[in-house]
């Protein structure tokens, strides 16, 4: 009896979770929980003060270049001194990176099997079936829509089983798929649970560092 009432709670549950509206909470609530596993993780195999103190140094190193690059015009000796300097200390810089990119690593590697075997079976459950019709038609973004997109052919026939109601559902509104559906919750999840746990490792300093490294690079050391 109890199997029997554990089978029934299972395939209501699949049944629930299969097609929308149940798929797309579904969906939402998964992105919500791997969010919050790998950001506990990150805070208890990471050290993130150290990783900020880092980030910190490698943002005003990169400043640094462009303070020593106005000394070019003003004074060339002292500029000479400074770049000199400034590129001994960059393979330092450089070598920071890795250890805070390895660092980074940890928590992926250990979610990593376990979420491949689970996006594995879920992709095999809900392929292109429609999962969420977002406000921004997909079909409008160029590149985008064939990754997105879902196959709506066969709706009706599953709205009518599950809710009793066929609905037509076609195309044109934009449906999306279960993985389009899983990246657009992971991008804002992702970065307000890092926020709420107050984990900016991989926000805003993440950013901060991505983008001053960028520019700093591009950055050409003018001879004097």
């Amino acid at each position: 009896m109890t199997l029997l009432m554990v089978f029934q709670e299972a395939t209501s549950f699949y049944e629930w979770m299969r097609y929308p509206p149940g798929s797309m909470i579904f969906t939402l609530l998964l992105s919500l929980v791997t969010a919050l596993i790998s950001t506990l993780l990150t805070k208890l195999l990471v050290d993130t003060k150290e990783i900020e103190r880092k980030q910190k140094q490698i943002k005003e190193h990169n400043e640094e270049k462009e303070k020593i690059i106005k000394l070019a015009e003003i004074d060339p000796e002292r500029y000479r001194k400074k770049r000199k300097r400034w590129e001994k200390k960059d393979e330092m810089m450089k070598q920071l990176q890795q250890s805070m990119a390895m660092s980074r690593l940890k928590p992926t590697l250990i979610i990593f099997i376990p979420m491949i075997i689970i996006f594995s079976i879920l992709n095999a459950t809900f392929g292109r079936d429609p999962i969420a019709c977002p406000p921004m038609n997909p079909w409008d973004v160029p590149l985008i829509n064939n990754f997105a997109m879902a196959y709506t052919e066969t709706v009706v026939e599953w709205t009518a089983r599950v809710y009793g109601t066929p609905i037509q559902i076609s195309q044109r509104y934009g449906w999306i798929n279960f993985t389009a559906w899983y990246f657009l919750c992971s991008l804002g999840i992702n970065t307000l649970i890092q926020r709420i746990l107050k984990l900016q490792t991989q926000a805003s300093g993440g950013m901060d560092q991505m983008f001053g490294g960028q520019k700093a690079k591009y950055l050409q050391w003018p001879e004097v």
